[in-house]
């Protein structure tokens, strides 16, 4: 895994052979970030990272400025890893979380400047992720919600979407909080 810019920037970890995530492409994220630097300033900002898998996105996310990351992983491997290159990094900033995602949808109520989901792509309740995130307490005015999937999910009806982008097989839908009511009528 490698973070590409910021405070951590060109660090290289090796990710375990027995984890069962798949990781976002270093060409995608990178791109995904580019995106994301035009559409808020990370410095300072409230992340949230779930269905984490490595901590690829949630190192990404600290590395850039955020003030705190929230990370969500179920699997114990996945989150055994996250906590060491947390360690190794001295990222307090990052907050892992070992649980599940949906149960954390349904009862935390921080709110975020960005979230960031990224599910498994044969997930059975993958298509119910966007409007779970969007009507929950998670999300004040202006957060930022994106959606990782793959190209069998088209995502643009739901209220707040402003954007698709795909990268190789690596698909985002990226939403805004009010931003349907931002457009002029």
């Amino acid at each position: 895994m490698r973070i590409i810019r910021g405070k951590y920037g060109r660090r290289r970890f090796d990710v375990p052979h027995n984890i069962t995530a798949r990781p976002t492409t270093d060409f995608a994220r990178e791109n995904i970030f580019n995106v994301i630097d035009n559409l808020i300033d990370l410095d300072g900002a409230d992340a949230l990272d779930l269905f984490a898998g490595t901590g690829a996105v949630t190192f990404e996310f600290a590395s850039r400025g955020c003030h705190s990351v929230t990370c969500v992983e179920k699997a114990s491997t996945q989150y055994r890893f996250i906590t060491q290159v947390k360690q190794l990094l001295q990222a307090d900033e990052v907050l892992p979380v070992r649980g599940d995602v949906f149960k954390f949808i349904e009862t935390c109520n921080r709110k975020y400047d960005i979230i960031f989901a990224d599910p498994p792509y044969d997930l059975p309740r993958l298509p119910e992720v966007p409007q779970l995130v969007l009507s929950s307490q998670l999300v004040k005015p202006g957060t930022i919600f994106i959606m990782e999937h793959s190209r069998n999910n088209d995502f643009s009806a739901l209220p707040g979407f402003e954007q698709h982008r795909a990268y190789g097989s690596v698909n985002f839908s990226i939403f805004k909080v009010g931003g349907e009511q931002d457009a002029e009528p």
